[in-house]
């Protein structure tokens, strides 16, 4: 196992927090959105068989190849059938993903969409009818997986080993997100440790 990339004492006990060595791609997961990207050297996303953007966007849009459409008419025509947001890579040194550009034109780029249909949408949370504060929650959702799966391409998936006069206690993986600013993973190192006492937990 690589150095710990944080460590403390708390309560008698150490905790270590690592890289997590085979973190789970959060689109193994079960997300609300389908992640569609094409690339030259990387496969990203989840699988799909859309030779094109433009192909993705006739069959979502119920087009034929033989109409004559710029990729603006068939995005709108899209986006009558389903929330879809861009999605940009930035390629230097590593991956990042967004759904609002990079600020660097030369390494970054768009890469494809992040999409969910009206009808999976209204199934999912048991409407007949769409609203606006409906449809920013679902942009937020469709954000928040391409968060975690931007987590998941730049490596920032940890998790922690907690130890008792060397003896290992616990241990548990798989919290993505800056291990600085994540405001879970240390709390619930601190609770396991109470766990393991018998004592109360902490307050987060």
């Amino acid at each position: 196992m690589h150095d710990p990339v944080y460590e403390e004492a708390y309560s008698g006990h150490t905790i270590k927090i690592f890289h997590d060595p085979d973190p789970e791609s959060p689109r193994e997961w079960s997300n609300l959105g389908t992640l569609i990207c094409w690339h030259r050297r990387y496969r990203l996303g989840d699988s799909h068989l859309f030779e094109s953007p433009e192909a993705f966007l006739r069959d979502l849009a119920g087009v034929s190849d033989q109409s004559d459409l710029s990729m603006d008419q068939l995005r709108e025509r899209a986006e009558r059938k389903a929330i879809i947001l861009p999605v940009f890579l930035y390629d230097h040194s590593g991956l990042a993903m967004n759904t609002i550009a990079f600020h660097c034109p030369w390494d970054s780029g768009q890469v494809g969409y992040v999409y969910v249909t009206f009808e999976a949408v209204r199934t999912e949370f048991r409407v007949k009818r769409g609203t606006k504060t409906l449809r920013e929650k679902v942009e937020d959702i469709l954000r928040a997986e391409i968060v975690s799966y931007d987590a998941y391409l730049a490596g920032r998936v940890y998790g922690y080993v907690i130890k008792r006069d060397g003896k290992e206690v616990d241990a548990c993986w798989g919290f993505f997100g800056d291990y600085e600013l994540d405001h879970l993973i240390l709390p619930e190192g601190r609770r396991a440790v109470a766990e393991e006492q018998g004592a109360s937990p902490p307050p987060s």
